[in-house]
């Protein structure tokens, strides 16, 4: 069983940054596809950011231009640099493990308990 663990969020003013981390473990975490996920209260999970495990990534409309998604493989983490915060960028933040077939990203049920981050002046 993949055992996911977030860190790094907090609250900071629009404008400023954040780097998120991701520690999974698990033998698996170098052959995934590793995503970035959130949730506001009252709305759907989205996907913010995914990376294959071969560096391919794909961004959420909302978040092209501010936020970079990378890996560390021989550190089994993922990461999310944040820059340019927004108000609507508020919600708790997840990663989660994915599959990628036919160059689709598919998010896997293994999440960890989340990350909140909340940008607010």
């Amino acid at each position: 069983q993949v055992q996911l663990v977030e860190s790094g969020g907090g609250l900071v003013q629009p404008g400023g940054s954040l780097r998120l981390s991701c520690a999974a473990s698990g033998s698996r975490f170098k052959s995934n596809a590793m995503g970035w996920f959130r949730q506001a209260p009252g709305k759907q999970r989205e996907l913010v950011a995914a990376i294959s495990s071969d560096g391919s990534i794909k961004y959420g409309d909302s978040v092209k231009g501010r936020f970079t998604i990378s890996r560390d493989n021989a550190k089994n983490t993922v990461y999310l640099q944040m820059n340019s915060l927004k108000p609507e960028d508020t919600a708790v933040y997840y990663c989660n493990p994915m599959s990628q077939l036919a160059g689709v990203f598919l998010a896997t049920n293994y999440w960890g308990q989340g990350t909140q981050v909340t940008v607010s002046s």
